[in-house]
Parts: structure tokens; C-alpha cells; sequence
């Protein structure tokens, strides 16, 4: 067995017990920290990336960039990776079914796949039409001949295009179609997050955002949560540290923030433990 295929069986056997937190790193620098600190798998963000290019989220990053990033994040550690495949780049299920096909390509280990369209309003998909692409997705997982982690996200809940009960409707769907693991980005709170483990049988993704970020790992793990997605939380946490140290510094006139850098012999140990060049610390 090659070492990306060991990568893509023990993602898939992730999900099948327990709970693990699946952090999004946006560079090979911040997939290495990550690794080092003992994450067990790592997973792309679309928002962190496109930070990285100075553009903002949501549809400003071409299906090319993203794969060729992802290509940058598998080969930074030896963690299995799953993509951020927004709405697989496409319309249309044929040419979503593709994008799998090119995830898989990249060294990819799963791909999560959004039922909204990257248009100003964030406008979701008919059902159907979700439905659909997620089933043409499914299939060409199934064509890979090996594991793939297909996860179907129902964002318009978070994006305030329907209610709860559309997305558990869709969640169903999507289950029925072939997904393997299923995704309702920010719900208000622990009693809908409930509804969403109540209501499906597959594995299911919580974001730790707004009121689920109090919860503990061993609290989401209670409720049956499978996977913890981070999103582009830390990436943004990172930029606030730019943001306010640059605001001290510069409107300011002081440096007393900058006491709270990591030394670069820290750093550096985490990068060559991330990379599997020393022993993890």
C-alpha cells in the first residue's frame, strides 16, 4: 500500500467511530504546525486560501487554484487531506462529478461539496438540482476504486436561504445519494445540532462556530458528532493578529504586543515535526 493510499483508508476510517477535530490550514507552513501539534487529519479552506491571495471568500478562487493548493497541502505532512470544494466549481453535476475526479487526482483524500451557488446572495441550489449533484458526485467517488470521503453540506441555514427543516430534508437526500458524511455549517444551537444527529444515519461534521463553539471536544463527541471542522477560524484568528498588532504599531506607536511571538526555534521544530523530518513534539 503507497502511502497516499494508507492516507485515504485511514480518513475513511475516521469517520466510522469516535470524534476528531479536523483543523483548516491555508499554507504548507500552517499545515506543518498543525500536524506537529497532532492533528490527525487536515482539511482546506477556501476563505484562508483566498486571504493568502489577497482576495476575499466565496467564488474568487478558480477550481485550478484550489486543486493546485490542495496538491501544496498533501505534500506539506503526512496527514490525509479533504478539500474544500466550495460548490465543486461548477453548476451543472456532470462537471461536479469532475471535480471529483480532479480532487482525487490532486492526492485528496475527501471533498466536501456545498449545495449553494457562488452568486452575490449565496442562492442555493433547488433540491433537486442539489440532490442531483451530490448523487453525480457520489458515483464518481464510487468510480475511484478507492476511499474518498464525500461530504455534502447543506449551507442554507448559515446563509439564511431556508430553515432547519429544509436542511434536514436535504440532509436525507444527500444521505440517500451517496454521501458519506453529512454537513449543516452553523446551526443556532446544540437543540438544532441534535435535530441534525437525530434525523440521519451517516456521519455528521459539526462546525465549532457561534454557540457550539463553547462546547468541548467530549461534548461534541456526547451528542454523536463524528468530525469538528474549524473552518477559516484560525485563519481569521491569524489576520486579527495582524490587524491589531499593525494598529498598535502604527496608530499606536508601540511594540509591547510582539512579546506574544513564538521564538523561531519553536517554530522551526514544529515545521520539521509537521513534515515528518524529526520526532513529533
Amino acid at each position: 500500500m503507497t502511502s497516499l493510499s494508507r492516507r485515504h483508508q485511514t480518513f475513511q476510517n475516521l469517520h466510522q467511530a469516535g470524534c476528531f477535530v479536523i483543523p483548516n490550514p491555508w499554507d504548507a507552513g500552517s499545515a506543518r504546525m498543525m500536524a506537529a501539534a497532532g492533528a490527525k487529519a487536515l482539511a482546506t479552506t477556501s476563505a484562508g486560501f483566498a486571504f493568502t491571495l489577497g482576495r476575499p471568500d466565496m467564488g474568487h478562487v478558480t477550481r485550478d487554484e484550489a486543486l493546485a493548493h490542495a496538491e501544496t497541502i498533501v505534500a506539506a505532512t503526512g496527514l490525509p487531506v479533504s478539500g474544500d470544494l466550495e460548490n465543486g466549481f461548477a453548476d451543472e453535476p456532470d462537471a461536479v462529478a469532475h471535480t471529483i475526479r480532479l480532487a482525487a487526482e490532486a492526492g485528496l483524500s475527501g471533498g466536501s461539496i456545498e449545495d449553494t451557488r457562488m452568486a452575490p446572495g449565496n442562492p442555493s441550489y433547488p433540491f433537486d438540482l442539489a440532490v442531483e449533484r451530490i448523487r453525480a458526485a457520489a458515483s464518481a467517488v464510487s468510480a475511484l476504486g478507492r476511499p474518498f470521503v464525500l461530504c455534502a453540506r447543506a449551507d442554507g441555514v448559515m446563509n439564511g436561504s431556508y430553515d432547519l427543516d429544509e436542511a434536514i430534508r436535504r440532509l436525507k437526500a444527500f444521505e440517500a445519494a451517496g454521501a458519506d458524511l453529512l454537513y449543516v455549517p452553523a446551526p443556532p444551537g446544540v437543540d438544532e445540532l441534535r435535530r441534525v444527529l437525530g434525523a440521519v444515519s451517516k456521519p455528521v461534521n459539526a462546525l465549532a462556530a457561534g454557540p457550539l463553539r463553547r462546547l468541548s471536544v467530549t461534548e461534541f463527541a456526547a451528542l454523536g458528532v463524528r468530525r469538528i471542522s474549524l473552518g477559516s477560524t484560525l485563519a481569521r484568528v491569524t489576520h486579527a493578529v495582524i490587524r491589531d498588532g499593525m494598529r498598535e504599531i502604527l496608530a499606536e506607536g508601540r511594540f509591547a504586543g510582539l512579546e506574544s511571538a513564538a521564538s523561531a526555534a519553536e517554530i522551526d521544530a514544529m515545521l520539521k515535526a509537521g513534515a515528518g523530518l524529526t520526532d513529533a513534539i
